[in-house]
């Protein structure tokens, strides 16, 4: 073979495993935006978080420019039915060959301080951050009509 066709090949191997290690083994299914009621300076987004490998992964934090202050949230059951939204530290475990629901009265993405009223249909760039995994930018519909049953729910008093 000679040094050219040597040089081709090997370059088009190393993109092919270059494209190959860049894909996440981290999934975004069903991801969804809402705020508690039109024109609300909070919102929350919702998803599963899916991981197809075969090495635990961690979700450590989220960005967006929609929000003065985006984090990770959850519902902490008080007793009596009070349940208390309180931010998570230490991120959200994501198990290999496992996923990790997104929800309302559970974990979710929380967006304090909203620039802007957000709008049925608008689409919003959010960058997940994983332990293992790094960014995934993930465009997520605003949903302002979809019920909890229709995302396997909880809890629906509150945008987050």
């Amino acid at each position: 073979m000679s040094f050219q066709k040597t040089f081709i090949a090997a370059t088009a191997g190393l993109m092919l495993a270059g494209s190959a290690w860049a894909q996440s083994a981290i999934e975004i299914v069903d991801p969804y935006i809402r705020t508690a009621r039109p024109g609300a300076p909070t919102g929350a987004a919702f998803m599963v978080l899916k991981n197809t490998g075969d090495q635990d992964d961690r979700l450590v934090s989220a960005a967006s420019d929609i929000a003065a202050r985006v984090e990770l949230h959850t519902h902490i059951d008080l007793g009596d039915g009070v349940m208390k939204m309180t931010k998570i530290e230490d991120g959200i475990p994501v198990p290999a060959g496992g996923n990790h629901p997104l929800m309302r009265g559970g974990d979710h993405v929380m967006f304090m301080g909203l620039h802007d009223t957000l709008e049925q249909g608008q689409t919003v760039a959010v960058t997940l951050t994983f332990e293992n995994a790094g960014d995934i930018v993930v465009d997520i519909p605003v949903d302002l009509t979809r019920k909890p049953a229709q995302h396997g729910t909880q809890n629906d008093s509150t945008g987050g």
